[in-house]
């Protein structure tokens, strides 16, 4: 006996979904931050607590990617439109499962270049998180260039998909939008 797909996201996926994406954006806008902040005597605690809420956001991220994968397994996920063409679809599923990949990989490879760089990570200020690797700048080089490819990868999947559900409210004027929103439902 197969599972069958519910028909729409429930209150927990949606709200998921949406805490990602907020946390997703708010670690780009920090490191952009720290990066764009000149290293002063005056802004050395600015920069501290920049980089250490953008740590944050990242194992947060991480933390819900395993909540979302369990519970999709658990629940599932609505069926996509089968209107769409196959590229289409082969499109949705591809970067979806990107998606997932870099809201595991990217949080974990910024955890390694912390621990590289002999920065522990303190979740929220109150938590010592164990140290993956042992302190090596060689590495700590080498995870900052593998954390910046992954990151910028991970805006670039993240615009297509908001460029995909955004094709589908204004052009193709179906209900996959209000699948995330429900409010745009007709």
């Amino acid at each position: 006996m197969t599972k069958k797909s519910p028909s729409n996201y429930n209150a927990l996926q949606i709200g998921l979904h949406w805490l990602v994406a907020l946390l997703i954006l708010a670690a780009f806008i920090l490191v952009w931050t720290f990066d764009n902040t000149p290293l002063a005597p005056d802004t050395f605690k600015l920069k501290l607590q920049l980089i250490a809420w953008h740590k944050w956001a990242g194992i947060t991220v991480l933390m819900l990617f395993f909540v979302r994968l369990i519970y999709k397994l658990i629940r599932g996920t609505p069926a996509i439109d089968p209107e769409l063409k196959p590229i289409e679809r082969k499109m949705a599923v591809s970067v979806h499962h990107l998606l997932y990949l870099l809201m595991l990989v990217l949080p974990m490879v910024g955890w390694m270049l912390s621990s590289a760089k002999g920065y522990p990570v303190m979740l929220y200020g109150v938590w010592q998180m164990p140290d993956l690797v042992a302190k090596d700048e060689a590495l700590a080089h080498t995870l900052k260039e593998i954390h910046e490819l992954l990151a910028n990868g991970l805006m670039v999947l993240v615009g297509l998909h908001a460029a995909g559900a955004l094709k589908h409210y204004f052009i193709d004027k179906d209900g996959t939008l209000a699948r995330m929103l429900p409010f745009l439902k007709r």
